[in-house]
């Protein structure tokens, strides 16, 4: 019993201290989650018994962004999308596809960002001004690169497509091998 008295002084607690840049980060959480959530699954799926499960998994990574929320999130937006193109046969259009993956990199950093930012924070506006910066390149850095693939798709034979699984391959291999040398240091 004095566990659950301790839990509640310490949201009350959390709650008298906040400040208002740690809530907004928090916020932006639920609104790309939502959105990233709007982009992945087909209307009638809002429409249903699902649509309580859904809003619990956007709500869940902002009260635990460091724990496995913001990972079930992301699994639970990519089966929707799994799911929204093979059995319910939506098409897959370029501009879902880049907006599905950038509210999803925005998701995971924004996270990220408040795995480390505590409640009750005084944070300069440059911290944003360099996230926003950041995120902002690899968002147009990757969507350029996705385009810029998806052309050079269109443009090969019946091969290209085999290249692109090896060469998505090779950058995974390489990304993983530079991640494992950047542990050890």
């Amino acid at each position: 019993m004095s566990s659950v008295v301790e839990r509640i002084r310490s949201v009350r607690t959390v709650v008298t201290r906040a400040t208002l840049p740690p809530l907004g980060v928090r916020g932006g959480i639920l609104l790309t989650g939502i959105v990233a959530l709007v982009l992945a699954y087909p209307a009638q799926i809002f429409l249903s018994r699902f649509a309580f499960a859904l809003l619990a998994a956007a709500v869940l990574p902002v009260f635990a962004p460091r724990g496995r929320w913001a990972t079930v999130f992301a699994v639970v937006t990519v089966g929707g999308w799994v799911l929204s193109t093979t059995r319910y046969g939506e098409p897959v259009a370029l501009w879902r596809l880049l907006g599905l993956a950038t509210f999803l990199y925005l998701h995971h950093t924004l996270c990220a960002l408040a795995a480390v930012l505590p409640y009750d924070a005084v944070v300069a506006p440059e911290v944003f001004t360099g996230w926003s910066v950041r995120a902002g390149a690899v968002v147009l850095a990757s969507a350029v690169l996705g385009i810029l693939l998806l052309a050079a798709a269109q443009w090969g034979g019946d091969r290209t497509f085999l290249a692109a699984a090896l060469a998505g391959l090779a950058v995974a291999v390489g990304v993983a091998a530079l991640l494992a040398r950047l542990l050890r240091r």
